[in-house]
């Protein structure tokens, strides 16, 4: 009994000594554990605190320091990281990586390349004149029979065409017969008799056929001349012809002309000779080429091209007269060889000024700086750079627009803003409070101060001039509008109709010393809306629209309109995030780059009276 009461006694002791170190280490888990969570909250709650910068992730180039709203398309703004290293130079616009990824940054080390400027050509297919003749009567007489009876039939040389009665042949041929019975007495009357009618181009075996024919037979065939297509059929059966009347015209497709336009700009770069890549909307897929074989020396003066003939087969026949054609010329600029080349997405104009963004090797998180340079030719979608960058250095080629539009809102050296200017510019939202009654300078606001410094001058102009742009200009907003409705065919029917408006325009009414900046202007006019014209698809219709209204804007500041309100309204999303401007006649966002898909985004950025 002792033993088991000694027994029990341990084993309370034990289970009681099991009870509180099962106690101790559930009290320690749950304070240990309190305490992660404690230090884990505040992990998060600093990192939250550091995601200062809000943004866009429509727009990115939208910073703010405080959550809210985008003031472009109205959606939630979403919180990024800023680097520790974010002012720690001035000049410098550093990005996160989440906001590069978000702004779709790409950058491309800058490199040595063959310099070749691309020229694009825009025209028609036409006849090879020398290959076109007219059939024409060689005798008098009545149509009696026509075996070509519709314009397009295909012919052969030597072909029947047509069959006629003659009066003079018939005694022609009655001639030749008679002095073909003599003929081994009087040869050389016999010969005459055959002259005569070799003269009225009658074949050899023709004058065979009649001589032996006999006195029955009183028509006689007309026969082809060349092989080709019938483009015109001018007699019927039973006109009277003289000598020398048409009967049909033929051409010959199997060689084709291919006449461009070529504008004045284009001309120093554009050589006999060289090879010429063409391709016609009618057959998608395919790619033709030829050699240039006549510049015309003469420039047309209403507009502003000289014509540029390309020779090219046509043993298919494929190509057919007035079918638009779209082509590449390639020239070898030698004199600027040791230069290098950039592509054309890397580059932002104001004014005089050409920049790029620069980016910092060796930094963990993108930083870029702006840098002016200076630039040659243009080589189609890349540019000569002849002075301002060095090989191996790392630019934006994407986004390009996007980092400059971070570096406006943070008031640091950008497109719009010169370094001179940079230090009193505000990120918007950011360090200068929210949006209020005294607070109220937007991005926009700012950008057209920016704007003004760059806008070009003003010139005097007579009303009647003024007039001709206003009526320019209505059929540009047509134009505008069918690409907001995103109809490609309409598309082209405005842009013809803006074609002839521009071609339609009277320089008269403009001073002397003062037609060649408009012809200069009209010409990129006029090579834009030809461009536009020749595109497929509304993605490069909507590109050529972009550069029609940017230079359409600077023609609509430099001479004004007869009493007109416009709003020059942005889409910062167009074209990779670099973004493109147009002119509407009202204030409301009806974005012609995207249509129905983001109709309404925008923001209008200038306000024109006149």
């Amino acid at each position: 009994m002792r033993i088991l009461k000694s027994f029990n006694e341990s084993s309370v002791k034990l289970l009681k000594y099991g009870i509180f170190l099962v106690l101790g280490l559930l009290l320690g888990r749950i304070f240990f554990h309190s305490r992660e969570v404690r230090e884990t909250l505040h992990d998060h709650q600093t990192e939250v605190e550091q995601a200062t910068v809000w943004t866009c992730s429509m727009h990115p180039q939208i910073r703010m320091d405080h959550p809210g709203k985008c003031p472009i398309c109205g959606m939630d703004l979403i919180p990024l990281l800023k680097g520790g290293s974010l002012h720690t130079d001035p000049d410098a616009i550093h990005l996160s990586k989440e906001a590069a990824e978000l702004a779709n940054v790409l950058t491309t080390k800058v490199s040595w390349q063959k310099p070749v400027r691309q020229i694009r050509l825009y025209g028609k297919v036409q006849i090879d004149e020398r290959l076109f003749q007219s059939q024409v009567a060689h005798v008098p007489g009545r149509i009696e029979k026509l075996l070509v009876n519709f314009t397009g039939e295909q012919v052969r040389k030597g072909q029947k065409l047509a069959e006629i009665y003659s009066p003079e042949l018939v005694n022609a041929r009655q001639e030749l017969i008679e002095t073909a019975a003599t003929r081994k007495l009087y040869p050389e009357f016999y010969e005459a008799a055959r002259e005569k009618l070799r003269k009225w181009k009658l074949t050899d075996e023709q004058i065979e056929a009649l001589e032996n024919s006999g006195p029955a037979t009183d028509n006689f065939d007309v026969l082809s001349n060349t092989s080709g297509t019938v483009r015109a059929r001018r007699v019927s059966t039973g006109d009277y012809v003289s000598q020398g009347t048409v009967l049909f015209d033929i051409a010959d497709l199997s060689r084709v002309w291919v006449e461009f336009d070529a504008y004045e700009t284009d001309l120093p770069f554009i050589r006999r000779g060289d090879k010429v890549d063409f391709t016609v909307r009618a057959i998608p897929g395919s790619v033709f080429s030829g050699n240039i074989v006549f510049i015309d020396p003469v420039i047309d003066p209403v507009t502003r091209v000289a014509k540029v003939r390309v020779e090219a087969a046509n043993v298919s026949g494929k190509l057919k007269p007035e079918m638009y054609a779209t082509g590449t010329v390639s020239s070898d600029l030698k004199e600027y060889s040791n230069n290098l080349v950039i592509p054309g997405s890397a580059v932002l104009w104001t004014g005089k000024r050409s920049i790029v963004y620069v980016k910092d090797p060796g930094e963990e998180e993108p930083v870029f700086r702006m840098r002016v340079i200076e630039l040659g030719p243009a080589l189609g979608d890349s540019y000569i750079v002849t002075d301002g960058l060095k090989e191996g250095e790392e630019i934006v080629t994407r986004g390009t627009f996007s980092v400059d539009a971070a570096a406006q809102l943070e008031g640091k050296p950008s497109m719009m803003n010169p370094p001179d200017n940079a230090a009193a510019m505000l990120v918007y939202g950011m360090g200068a409070g929210k949006p209020g009654p005294d607070n109220t300078e937007t991005l926009s606001d700012r950008k057209l101060k920016d704007d003004a410094k760059d806008a070009p001058a003003k010139i005097n102009v007579s009303s009647d001039f003024k007039k001709q742009l206003t009526s320019v200009l209505d059929r540009y907003l047509s134009l505008k509008n069918s690409l907001v409705e995103s109809d490609p065919e309409k598309v082209k029917q405005e842009a013809e109709k803006l074609k002839q408006a521009f071609l339609k325009s009277d320089l008269k009414p403009l001073p002397e010393n003062d037609r060649l900046q408009w012809n200069t202007l009209s010409d990129k006019l006029l090579r834009n809306v030809t461009e536009l014209i020749a595109s497929d698809g509304l993605m490069n219709q909507r590109l050529a629209f972009q550069k029609l209204s940017n230079n359409l804007y600077i023609a609509i500041k430099t001479y004004g309109l007869a009493g007109k309100t416009l709003y020059y309204q942005f889409c910062p999303m167009f074209n990779n995030n670099n973004g493109g401007y147009w002119l509407s006649e009202t204030g409301e966002i009806r974005n012609p780059y995207f249509g129905e898909e983001m109709l309404s985004c925008g923001e209008t950025r200038e306000n024109l009276d006149f």
